[in-house]
């Protein structure tokens, strides 16, 4: 688990765990949210916040080492469940070590690796490694079905917790901003690497639209201080008008929310492809995607992926319903030029009418109760 939506969603069981009043211990690698309901974390999640092929290789031998001293541990004093959130390279690496050190621990990856989408040999190792996998979405429990790897849709969480009623009037009060003002929301990235490849690409691209549309605001969250001495380093090379139309905005509180709420106070967002789309989808605001890799860790995702789009709102629709500026395409320009078209009317409605249809579309699912899937590995 090394992104803050993996801390959130961790937080969330410990907490349906205790709500069902079930006494659980928990320990591993947790971020601040999980930490704050009790959890034992032996190692920052930082040091799972690797994204690309080449960019892992770099930390591998830091990976391996937090690896093998998790399974030491458990070696010593066995838990009686592994829950892998997320970060399904390192955490599945970890299942397969528990299994042939023959540990007596059941093996759970909550949040499936994008396996139907690329590498689907990866299935396989999945199936081999992993007792059961906690699917988000429908279209990933019909995917396992079909090589007999046990999986229960439970659903995302955000779906049901965010309201089909979104009025951004309320999420700008909520920031502490003028209701009458227009922002464009800028996410770059929650890691170093990200917010250090795409942080330059979404200034330039600010730069360019405050020459055009002045009156606007720019709104960058920085969910926690690594981050914030980061971006403000970007912003002390670019020129002072621009950066007087640039608020950062922090975390006030340890649920590390900062990046939805300044999505949800947004008139448009720009934001790096990854989790954070599905937020923006069920925030229902007017978004354009981008990503940029290594370039060779680029060339082989290439040869390896095997479906049309990059980021869910597409993928969940089967259709480009959001724009996407991967790698060549993500330039300052043809990001600039995206926002620009997100300020018609026409054109955001239609795109947030489809969010919504969408959003229901996730509630509409039955799904399972993520602990009792959990317990009934163990009962």
């Amino acid at each position: 688990m090394g992104e803050v939506s993996g801390d959130t969603l961790g937080a969330k069981l410990i907490r349906s765990f205790r709500e069902q009043g079930i006494e659980v211990e928990f320990e591993g690698i947790g971020g601040p949210q999980m930490i704050a309901e009790g959890f034992a974390s032996y190692y920052s999640m930082d040091i799972l916040s690797v994204m690309g092929i080449v960019e892992v290789l770099k930390d591998i031998k830091k990976l391996f080492a937090v690896r093998d001293g998790l399974v030491e541990k458990w070696t010593k004093n066995p838990v009686d469940i592994f829950i892998g959130i997320d970060a399904p390279d390192f955490n599945l690496r970890l299942a397969k070590s528990i299994k042939q050190n023959n540990l007596p621990i059941k093996t759970v990856q909550y949040v499936s690796p994008s396996v139907w989408a690329w590498r689907q040999g990866r299935v396989h190792g999945i199936k081999a490694s992993i007792d059961l996998v906690l699917c988000l979405f429908p279209f990933e429990k019909a995917f396992y079905q079909r090589f007999a790897v046990p999986a229960a849709f439970v659903g995302h969480p955000l779906a049901s917790q965010l309201p089909l009623k979104n009025p951004i009037h309320d999420a700008k009060l909520e920031l502490g901003l003028d209701v009458n003002q227009k922002h464009i929301a800028l996410l770059p990235g929650s890691r170093r690497g990200e917010v250090e490849r795409l942080g330059p690409l979404v200034l330039d691209a600010a730069a360019i639209i405050h020459k055009k549309y002045p009156e606007y605001e720019f709104l960058i969250p920085a969910i926690n201080d690594a981050r914030k001495l980061q971006i403000e380093a970007l912003l002390k090379q670019r020129p002072a008008s621009l950066v007087a139309k640039i608020r950062l905005m922090e975390n006030s509180d340890q649920e590390s929310k900062i990046g939805r709420q300044v999505m949800n106070a947004a008139n448009i967002v720009a934001l790096a492809s990854g989790t954070a789309t599905l937020e923006a989808m069920l925030l229902h605001r007017p978004m354009v995607t981008f990503y940029q890799l290594n370039w060779l860790t680029y060339i082989i995702a290439k040869l390896l992926v095997k479906i049309q789009y990059y980021s869910l709102p597409n993928i969940i629709a089967g259709k480009k319903v959001i724009q996407e500026l991967i790698q060549s395409d993500a330039t300052p320009e043809n990001l600039a030029a995206e926002i620009e078209k997100l300020m018609g009317v026409e054109t955001s409605q239609i795109q947030v009418m489809q969010l919504i249809t969408m959003h229901k579309k996730l509630l509409a699912n039955n799904s399972e109760d993520p602990v009792q899937a959990i317990l009934g590995l163990i009962q």
